[in-house]
């Protein structure tokens, strides 16, 4: 391809509209996908671990814990974390994405015939999986800090001490 000039352009790959695509345009493949399904899998069940059903007669300083499937609930008296993935589909480029948030007051969780006036939310995060190192998925949030799986769990733990513990509405 000549450039407007009569010459072939002489400049870096990247500057070449014919050069080939770069890695991080190519979709993830199905070892990967599965890697990271399974890591969500991980972090779910060390926030809220899928057991038998509870009493309804909880104290007031519990934590309930409901799962779905593609996330939690963990409600405390004053406030609420939700963790959600968001796979992405098949054939997009990503993996997909995981969302913690934080929430003031009570929080309807999927399913229950129970309705509150709201929940106000207090932080957000964004976060999307990375290989840490050879094989062992972590979490980056927009940011730029990544954590464990462990990490995160831990993370999402003090959130809702955080929230739990804040009196003002």
């Amino acid at each position: 391809m000549l450039g407007e000039h009569g010459m072939i352009p002489m400049g870096e790959p990247d500057d070449n509209e014919d050069a080939p695509a770069d890695r991080s345009d190519t979709p993830p493949t199905v070892k990967a996908r599965n890697a990271v399904q399974q890591e969500v899998g991980r972090l779910l069940d060390a926030v809220a671990p899928e057991r038998a059903a509870h009493r309804t007669g909880t104290k007031t300083n519990e934590v309930e814990r409901h799962r779905t499937p593609r996330g939690c609930v963990l409600q405390a008296a004053a406030g609420a974390v939700t963790v959600s993935w968001f796979a992405d589909s098949a054939q997009g480029a990503e993996l997909g994405e995981l969302q913690v948030v934080a929430w003031r007051g009570t929080v309807s969780h999927p399913g229950s015939s129970r309705r509150t006036s709201g929940a106000q939310l207090v932080e957000e995060l964004v976060l999307r999986p990375v290989e840490t190192r050879a094989g062992v998925i972590g979490w980056r949030a927009v940011g730029g800090t990544t954590y464990s799986t462990e990490a995160l769990a831990a993370h999402c733990a003090t959130l809702l001490e955080q929230v739990a513990s804040s009196s003002s509405p």
